[in-house]
């Protein structure tokens, strides 16, 4: 792996414009507000899709599907979209959101500001500067950080809402889990808190492989970017691109983990079972039954799902971000050496 060094923060080049360019400390409640308002914008764009590359990962999951019932079941993500919008109507597109949108800020906070934690214990004390593999470590401990503290607890939840066939538009339609607070409750009083955390190993471990990809790309792009247009912030555009190609990355290394994750989060807990027993089954019988085809089944949805949903992360986050430095440099009568005033 590459050892280009990042440096850990913007330093200004000489002893006096230290003094009076130095950047302040991005303190947790910026990564808070900048992350809660890329993670909303980005679910609000993209749970669509997330939708159907679940449904699309369940296909095979019913029993005994009948012949007619198969021969119907769309194979391609816009015709798993088209019969989910004909059939439950276009609103169940958006089934579990709530539980998105409800962990989206504090998973953003902890993703940003865990990382920018554990790529400072590792940049170089006397210099400053964070290695490539160090970035990659810091995104590998972000992940498993955000894992364990809200997105499994999150993913339980939103595919159990998202795996439900009932319609959005038929009021006698009555689902078993109405919104994500009633599925919470539902789950811990019929299978247990625990239940909640199922899954959290192969949660974490597609997290930690996802933010370890995304980040390194990203500021190796971002890097890059910056050192051949001789600039020292990119405009908004450029980290769209840039988040939406680092984004893509993740998914195309992780699709077998992702998908028996999904599997496992899906059923009913047995009791007495591990969780490696859970793990082994579910991936023989993917294997045996389905194929190891299977395996990466809604690698196209989900791909436009992270893909466009990290560019639009990067973008916002690296904007509402700006504007946050800005306001409390000019509150500090600091100037950004890379502030651009209007």
């Amino acid at each position: 792996m590459s050892t280009v060094t990042h440096p850990a923060a913007s330093a200004p080049n000489t002893a006096s414009a230290a003094k009076t360019n130095k950047k302040p400390k991005v303190g947790l409640a910026t990564h808070l507000l900048a992350g809660g308002a890329a993670g909303l914008a980005e679910a609000m764009c993209c749970h669509p899709l997330d939708t159907i590359k679940v449904r699309m990962q369940l296909t095979n999951m019913r029993r005994a599907p009948s012949a007619a019932s198969s021969a119907a079941m769309p194979k391609s993500f816009l015709g798993v979209g088209q019969r989910i919008v004909q059939r439950e109507g276009a609103l169940a597109l958006y089934k579990g959101l709530g539980a998105v949108v409800t962990g989206i800020v504090p998973k953003m906070a902890i993703r940003f500001s865990s990382f920018e934690q554990y790529k400072s214990w590792l940049a170089n004390p006397e210099t400053g500067l964070v290695s490539t593999s160090s970035v990659f470590l810091a995104g590998l401990g972000a992940g498993v950080t955000e894992a364990v503290t809200v997105v499994t607890p999150m993913d339980v939840i939103k595919i159990r809402l998202q795996a439900q066939r009932h319609s959005t538009v038929d009021p006698m339609d009555v689902p078993k889990y109405r919104n994500a607070i009633h599925t919470a409750y539902t789950i811990i009083k019929e299978e247990g808190l625990m239940t909640l955390y199922k899954g959290i190993a192969l949660t974490a471990l597609r997290q930690a492989t996802n933010q370890a990809v995304n980040f390194t790309f990203y500021q190796e792009f971002k890097r890059m970017a910056s050192k051949f247009q001789n600039i020292d912030e990119l405009p908004s555009y450029q980290h769209l691109i840039l988040g939406g190609v680092s984004g893509a990355m993740g998914p195309l290394s992780n699709a077998p983990i992702d998908t028996i994750k999904t599997r496992i989060q899906k059923a009913t807990s047995i009791a007495g079972e591990s969780g490696w027993t859970r793990f082994v089954t579910v991936t023989r019988d993917i294997a045996q039954k389905e194929g190891y085809a299977a395996f990466y089944r809604g690698i196209t949805p989900r791909i436009l799902r992270v893909a466009p949903g990290q560019a639009i992360t990067f973008m916002v986050y690296e904007k509402v971000k700006g504007w946050i430095d800005v306001w409390n440099a000019r509150s500090a009568n600091v100037r950004l050496p890379s502030e651009k005033y209007a």
